[in-house]
């Protein structure tokens, strides 16, 4: 069925059961970014792949909200669906929820699938709904159209993180979480969220593509702990760390059973959760709503993990090169298309010790697709690549030690003075953010500026976050921190991985992005306080050839000299041949 077919039958189903309109939010049970292939309703119904948005249908009109990585790439997807994107951020676009309200009759009533509907966003729902008489209920519609989701098909093993790797046991992690919990008065703890079941675990799994994360809840009590999960797909040493942990296993599906048993308790949950866990709690239950206290605990990073990072940015470093020698010298030569492209960078990945796999997939954008943020070259027909003009690779991998996402933005052949003088803006920005040092108590949300100020001086901005968390061997979004625009109130601690990925993007001729991970570090203490700087972990030259160096102040040429020399002494061992003799050049000082 096409996305308009879809729709139709949808809007049959809601006709039937009185539903004057439908939600379809991007998420599974868990909440998750990135989502296991039987809970991508969205992508299904729309035909939209980006990582973010929702769909809204009513009797006779359709909207997408997302927000502005995919303002380009939305509407391709879109076209023939009958769905009107809806910018979010935008001064001319509606809430969805005041649009709803306007749109459908009063007394009337919308739906959702309370499994992929979190709790704030179901209460936020209600009361406004309330106010206006219209009634919210669960009904997962989508059930009843999308019939060959084929959900549990697969039997991907759950493994362990050991300890060497994880820097801390998980009998360390479950004290810790208890001693949270005791503190916030919670008897009862739900961990539903699939990296930080992961983490406290310290098991891994692939469940979702490209997170190393698998389908489970946790229950934790004082006394008790336990695991959800589809028990097939254990191995025997990952039964062995549960058992020796005292977290008794028992299956996924018999969690929503185990809910009803939870009386006259008081719940520790994070408002994120599904909707359907708090309607299984409700009888007599307290809850106390927050985030996840291994949330904070995950983001956190130990020096095993720091140093697994360290590790692994050398390994991908050694990979990038021998990729960005191959790509700057068989362009124009050998056929390929972004997506070869893509492959070919697999590969030289998986050439590294201890590779998994991609930490999502390889956005390859050439000359104008690379203006689409995350753009997905498809397999078959995508854009076949030359040694002209520009073209923008943002990749990453997981590796048993760590988790990498890095972008260059290269030159295949000729660009333009404004080109490299764009580019370089946004090298500046990227630069800037490196370099600066912030006193303890900083958000992500005061430092932004730092990234874009090289750009804002000429009017220009992009229009997407400088900076996410990122997870060791884990997921790479990770929370709760980050750097952009938006108030995000969660400081900046030690050990914390970030990117820092600032960009110009010039819709319909090009887009550029600079992209480095970073980690918060202690710098120094004075008398007016304690102060951090960021430790560069990523290990790869830039394109010398798209950076106008007369635009680079003296600190800044310093910085990328001293980047570049540093590059050098991690790298050249490593190399050989031609690869070593190129890469030598291009570490060159300015």
């Amino acid at each position: 069925m096409t996305s308009s077919e879809k729709i139709s039958a949808l809007r049959q189903k809601m006709h039937e059961n009185q539903i004057d309109a439908f939600i379809v939010y991007s998420a599974d049970p868990h909440m998750s970014e990135y989502l296991p292939e039987e809970w991508q309703e969205r992508s299904w119904l729309s035909g939209f792949t980006g990582s973010a948005g929702f769909v809204v249908i009513t009797a006779n009109k359709a909207g997408l909200w997302t927000d502005g990585r995919y303002f380009v790439q939305a509407p391709k997807e879109l076209q023939g669906s009958g769905i009107v994107l809806m910018k979010e951020g935008a001064e001319e676009t509606p809430h969805y929820i005041d649009w709803i309200i306007a749109e459908i009759p009063q007394n009337g009533t919308v739906a959702v699938n309370a499994l992929a509907t979190s709790n704030s966003n179901w209460e936020m729902l209600q009361e406004k709904l309330s106010a206006k008489n219209i009634t919210l209920k669960d009904q997962p519609l989508l059930k009843e159209i999308w019939t060959d989701r084929n959900p549990g098909a697969k039997k991907n093993p759950i493994f362990v993180h050991p300890v060497e790797r994880a820097g801390k046991s998980v009998a360390e992690k479950l004290a810790d979480i208890r001693q949270k919990m005791e503190g916030l008065g919670a008897s009862v703890h739900i961990i539903s969220s699939l990296d930080d079941v992961a983490w406290t675990l310290n098991l891994r799994g692939s469940d979702v593509q490209s997170n190393p994360v698998f389908l489970g809840y946790i229950i934790l009590t004082k006394n008790e702990a336990k695991l959800f999960v589809d028990l097939e797909k254990l191995e025997v040493e990952a039964r062995k760390q549960m058992d020796e942990s005292l977290v008794k296993m028992i299956p996924y599906e018999e969690f929503f059973t185990e809910l009803q048993n939870i009386k006259n308790e008081t719940v520790l949950i994070s408002p994120n959760s599904n909707q359907s866990i708090f309607e299984a709690l409700k009888s007599d239950n307290q809850f106390i709503k927050a985030p996840v206290p291994g949330n904070l605990m995950k983001a956190v990073k130990n020096a095993a993990e720091l140093e697994g990072f360290r590790t692994v940015m050398q390994r991908d470093g050694v990979a990038m090169v021998k990729f960005l020698y191959w790509l700057t010298h068989q362009a124009g030569k050998e056929e390929m298309t972004e997506y070869s492209i893509g492959e070919k960078l697999r590969g030289f990945r998986a050439e590294g010790k201890n590779f998994v796999g991609e930490s999502f997939g390889s956005i390859v954008g050439y000359i104008e697709n690379g203006a689409i943020m995350h753009y997905s070259a498809p397999k078959e027909g995508s854009k076949p690549v030359t040694n002209d003009s520009s073209i923008l690779v943002d990749s990453g991998g997981q590796y048993l030690e760590g988790t990498t996402d890095i972008t260059r933005t290269l030159a295949l052949g000729a660009v333009s003075d404004e080109f490299k003088h764009n580019c370089t803006l946004a090298l500046k920005g990227m630069i800037q953010l490196s370099m600066v040092k912030f006193p303890k108590g900083t958000r992500g949300v005061q430092l932004d500026a730092f990234a874009r100020l090289a750009l804002w001086n000429e009017a220009k901005d992009y229009n997407h976050g400088t900076g996410h968390g990122v997870g060791s061997f884990m997921n790479v979004h990770e929370g709760p921190q980050n750097i952009r625009k938006d108030m995000n109130f969660q400081e900046l601690i030690p050990g914390m991985v970030l990117s820092n990925e600032p960009g110009f993007y010039w819709e319909n001729h090009y887009g550029i992005r600079h992209e480095n991970l970073i980690a918060v570090k202690e710098s120094k203490t004075t008398e007016f306080g304690t102060f951090y700087e960021f430790e560069t972990l990523t290990i790869c030259p830039f394109d010398r050839n798209v950076i106008a160096t007369s635009l680079l102040t003296q600190p800044e040429k310093d910085w990328l000299n001293s980047y570049h020399e540093w590059c050098r002494v991690k790298l050249e061992n490593d190399l050989e041949g031609e690869v070593k003799e190129w890469f030598l050049e291009q570490v060159k000082p300015l």
